[in-house]
């Protein structure tokens, strides 16, 4: 497996852990906009209209590619996503670009390469980049770079092949 996770760190508001101040770090209206638009997007069955919803509040979407029922992505940060080309992002899959924590918060952009697959009930952690043609096995917890070509699997996520 590849390197460590790229993240940038923020202080929690002092006396405070670093979510009940959330609004601070990004704008409540557009948290919103994007919690109704990736609420839809969960639900949806038209995998086009999917790509360009999430493009709308930032994602950066390739070409066809689809996201499976109740896939979900970052709610705060969906702008630090990309997903390439021919992807399969599949069932209740999370893609997450942030960390809130007690002292800190932190954010880092998830890339995902072209022909990439996503298994079922996975999840890919902020600043984490899975190269291409990389697969992730069901239910695995991706917390560090995956090279291109590998099949990762388990908690934490571990070549297999």
């Amino acid at each position: 497996m590849g390197t460590g996770r790229r993240l940038t760190h923020y202080p929690a508001p002092s006396g405070k852990n670093s979510l009940c101040k959330w609004y601070k770090a990004v704008n409540p209206v557009r948290v919103t906009l994007n919690f109704i638009v990736i609420y839809l997007c969960k639900y949806i069955p038209l995998l086009s209209l999917k790509r360009v919803l999430y493009r709308m509040i930032g994602v950066k979407v390739g070409r066809d590619v689809s996201f499976g029922l109740a896939s979900m992505i970052d709610i705060f940060f969906p702008e630090l996503i990309t997903v390439g080309d021919n992807c399969v992002i599949g069932y209740n899959s999370t893609i997450l670009c942030h960390e809130f924590l007690i002292r800190e918060y932190r954010t880092g952009e998830v890339v995902i390469g072209r022909d990439v697959v996503l298994g079922a009930n996975s999840t890919i952690l902020a600043g984490v980049r899975i190269g291409d043609g990389a697969m992730v096995g069901a239910g695995a917890l991706v917390n560090r770079d995956v090279p291109p070509g590998v099949l990762v699997a388990g908690v934490p996520a571990v070549a297999v092949q």
